[in-house]
């Protein structure tokens, strides 16, 4: 990097500091306590004064999707300045303005399989989050062997009538657009004849039920279309040829799951959390010292991995990545996130397990560490994930 470059980039992190420390709004620099702590956006969403700010200000600047394009509604930063620009966020403590499935799934899919007018159309209202985002991917019969899905979309002409299930689909009680697989040639072998569309979660023949999980709440629906109208505008990439954006679109699911092992989201590190429920020995350390091995041991592997997670996002930017490598991230990510929750419950002891007390504030604790069970599920269960590994990245005889 010239000395040139290098000053530009000084002076852009200095001017993004000062904007960041002049306009995130002090409750926007707090820990997120929970998912009904996150902006979403979308039509549905009630949101703070101070949250809905936070999101005008960086969606005006395009900070919302930094790398976007600036036609798209992002930012035009280079890949160096998305970083710096994180790095400052992180630094002082400012909250992602918005999150969102258009964010991290659909808005890289559109990026490469979009037409102009879908991406014109669909890309700023995801970088502004005034529309809300679900996946229609899983259904019944159709899980970690997604291309045996039988949702039905019949070609009419200029639309299609769909009619299916969908299952564990996240949010889709409170998303405004879902972004959906469906079969529009039932004659074809199953990895063929699949279609990607787009609709409206307000058309006529769209319900949804939540799914209580055993952690007492979830994201989680099934959705049904009984004889939805879409519109053949809203067909993403080329008729039949769904699987291919499908296969797009999981890398980022992957990746952004994998997220959860580096700790994204989490203002505390583990070993912080952890002395506060065991106490400090007279040297400030985790007094349990079994504690304080396993804690030493993951804030190693949590260290190496963000590491691994940066490195990627550089290869993904220069064009060098590996494709099937997000299922070693998801994988690993997974049970990452697994093990710190699994010392944060082990660290609480008997008196955590209490489901409805103010001391736990409602079981939060547990309920969390019960919710890491399915990470290892969606997405792709991790089995699938190492067939992946082994099959694509390994090259192990026989995978």
């Amino acid at each position: 990097m010239t000395d040139t470059a290098t000053a530009e980039l000084a002076d852009f992190r200095a001017q993004t500091r000062a904007w960041l420390e002049q306009n995130c709004p002090a409750e926007m620099r707090t820990p997120v306590t929970g998912e009904d702590d996150v902006c979403w956006g979308g039509r549905k969403g009630q949101y703070s004064a101070a949250q809905l700010q936070w999101l005008e200000r960086m969606g005006a600047r395009g900070w919302t999707v930094p790398t976007w394009p600036v036609e798209y509604g992002g930012g035009g930063l280079s890949a160096a300045q998305g970083k710096i620009l994180a790095q400052e966020m992180a630094s002082l403590g400012c909250r992602s303005p918005h999150s969102n499935f258009g964010i991290w799934m659909l808005g890289p899919a559109l990026m490469k399989f979009g037409t102009e007018e879908q991406k014109r159309e669909h890309l700023p209202k995801i970088a502004r989050g005034e529309l809300r985002w679900c996946q229609g991917y899983s259904e019944p019969n159709a899980g970690s062997d997604l291309a045996s899905l039988q949702t039905r979309a019949e070609d009419r002409g200029d639309h299609f009538i769909v009619n299916g299930q969908k299952i564990w689909t996240s949010y889709a009680d409170r998303a405004d657009w879902i972004f959906c697989l469906v079969r529009t040639d039932p004659n074809a072998k199953k990895h063929e004849g699949i279609s990607f569309v787009l609709f409206d979660m307000a058309s006529a023949g769209v319900t949804t039920k939540p799914i209580r999980l055993i952690s007492g709440k979830s994201p989680f629906c099934e959705t049904f279309f009984d004889n939805v109208r879409v519109e053949k505008r809203n067909l993403v990439g080329q008729m039949n040829r769904g699987w291919e954006v499908a296969k797009y679109l999981l890398q980022h699911e992957r990746e952004m799951i994998s997220g959860s092992g580096a700790g994204e989201g989490e203002r505390r590190g583990l070993g912080e959390l952890i002395a506060e429920r065991v106490g400090r020995d007279e040297h400030g350390r985790i007094a349990d010292p079994v504690l304080r091995t396993k804690v030493a041991e993951f804030e190693v592997d949590e260290a190496a991995f963000k590491l691994v997670l940066s490195r990627f996002g550089d290869q993904v930017r220069a064009g060098q990545a590996d494709a099937a490598f997000p299922s070693a991230l998801k994988y690993y990510g997974t049970e990452l996130n697994k093990r710190r929750h699994e010392l944060l419950v082990t660290a609480g002891g008997t008196d955590l397990l209490e489901w409805d007390s103010e001391r736990t504030q409602g079981g939060a604790a547990i309920r969390a560490w019960l919710r890491t069970k399915a990470n290892s599920i969606e997405g792709g269960t991790s089995e699938v994930q190492l067939g992946v590994i082994a099959k694509r990245i390994l090259a192990l005889p026989g995978a």
